[in-house]
């Protein structure tokens, strides 16, 4: 006789890809619950890159409103009220939140607002002591931040909690020189705090051309951000009148407001009982998985951040997609991990797809490189030196575009249309076979010789 299960599917984490997981299974006509500990929506859109591209957005203003007036406007009384922007922002994430579980309603996907752990290949305990069967359990709970572990470090603050702060520090200092590190550099720097970034390595946006980001770091310390490298932090203490004092390696201390910590982030497995199943985790927590997202044990699949593979949240939807197709729609998918378009939302921005140049000329030995250093039309008119920095990686046997990358304003727009023809491996013959956009800094991607 046939198992019997609660549920065909039981998804611990209600993210991205756990969302887009639970609706499509219960489309294909799965019996669904999924547990979610946090709130739904999971990182990106409750504490990650959907709140901070509004912050990105809202400092964006310091710069446009300085510029006015070479287009003629007159702007007075210009001042920045720090809780309106972070409460509008929360209201945002608010409705975020309930469209993602209107969704989950519309599909009939059972939720259980608490935490789940695994109790074997086929059980689930929730925090309330319920156990449940499931035919097939789906791990997407995606990762956590990073805390080092040095004295005072509870006095510090993650991703997690800086769109919470109660008031718009002065002076900020940001551990980690990553995406998350840069993108709330940029966003306090230009929102008027001095913003230090202290990093334990000499390199930014290590996975990035080096040319951008040279460039990007020339530009940011323009603007009055200062750097340590090789300075991790030893201390934070709390002072009398409430500042914090930053001790760093062999250099003299830092005072500031807000210490914010981006030192990475780590799979959010621990104590998820992965164990009881056989699923031994691998580096960094992550689980691993198989093509189609199989762990180690058959019933148990794993999606997203929680996985070794690319942590991305449009790869997690894909993957969450991919999964229900699979396993309940009939319909097996094999994902391609090449191309995948990634930005950092710094000031300025830069965006990439593909192969560095370190990166082709170790795959293919003879390749072309072409670049645009330009400035910009709207920088030039504003009076703004920043220049804007285009390249493209071309394989010199069968001159396809292998890689793109860019520093620059709206390079991350730009990028997702590039991506396509990257994906689609056209030549560098194609590209100058396109009719420029002018007046656009995209047309430098064609006009390239």
């Amino acid at each position: 006789m046939a198992a019997t299960y609660d549920y065909d599917l039981f998804v611990i984490g209600a993210g991205s890809g756990g969302v887009r997981a639970s609706r499509v299974a219960a489309a294909h006509g799965a019996r669904v619950a999924v547990a979610e500990e946090h709130r739904i929506g999971g990182t990106c859109v409750i504490r990650g890159c959907v709140p901070k591209k509004l912050l990105v957005y809202g400092s964006h203003f310091a710069e446009e409103l300085h510029d006015a007036a070479h287009y003629g406007w007159s702007v007075e009384g210009m001042r920045f009220d720090w809780p309106v922007l972070r409460d509008t922002v929360l209201r945002d994430v608010d409705r975020i939140n309930v469209a993602y579980t209107q969704t989950l309603e519309s599909h009939g996907v059972e939720r259980f607002l608490e935490r789940a752990v695994v109790t074997g290949a086929h059980g689930i305990r929730l925090a309330s002591g319920r156990e449940i069967s499931a035919k097939y359990i789906l791990i997407a709970v995606g990762a956590w931040p990073v805390m080092p572990d040095f004295p005072g470090n509870d006095l510090c603050i993650t991703s997690n909690e800086v769109f919470h702060l109660p008031k718009f520090p002065s002076r900020v200092v940001i551990q980690g020189a990553g995406y998350i590190a840069m993108e709330f550099a940029g966003i306090f720097n230009a929102l008027g705090a001095h913003v230090t970034v202290v990093s334990r390595s000499e390199t930014i946006l290590r996975s990035y051309e080096q040319a951008l980001r040279d460039r990007l770091l020339q530009i940011t310390m323009a603007r009055g951000i200062d750097y340590r490298f090789h300075c991790p932090i030893q201390q934070v203490e709390r002072q009398p009148d409430g500042m914090l004092c930053v001790t760093t390696e062999g250099r003299d201390s830092l005072t500031a407001d807000v210490v914010l910590i981006a030192t990475g982030r780590r799979a959010k497995t621990d104590g998820l009982g992965l164990d009881s199943a056989g699923i031994a985790l691998g580096p960094n927590g992550a689980v691993p998985v198989g093509d189609h997202g199989v762990t180690s044990c058959p019933g148990i699949y794993a999606v997203g951040d929680v996985t070794d593979r690319v942590q991305l949240t449009p790869v997690a939807i894909r993957e969450g997609q991919a999964f229900a197709d699979g396993v309940f729609g009939g319909k097996p998918v094999t994902l391609s991990y090449d191309c995948i378009p990634s930005a950092v939302f710094s000031q300025p921005p830069l965006a990439a797809v593909g192969l560095t140049e370190g990166q082709a000329r170790e795959k293919f030995g003879a390749i072309k490189v072409f670049s645009s250093d330009f400035r910009p039309m709207k920088n030039v008119f504003a009076g703004r030196a920043e220049r804007g920095l285009y390249k493209l990686v071309v394989d010199a046997a069968s001159d396809r575009v292998v890689g793109v990358h860019m520093i620059g304003p709206e390079a991350p727009e730009i990028l997702q249309a590039v991506a396509i023809a990257v994906k689609a491996g056209l030549t560098k013959a194609d590209f100058e076979a396109t009719v420029a956009l002018h007046p656009s800094m995209a047309e430098e991607l064609v006009l390239m010789r």
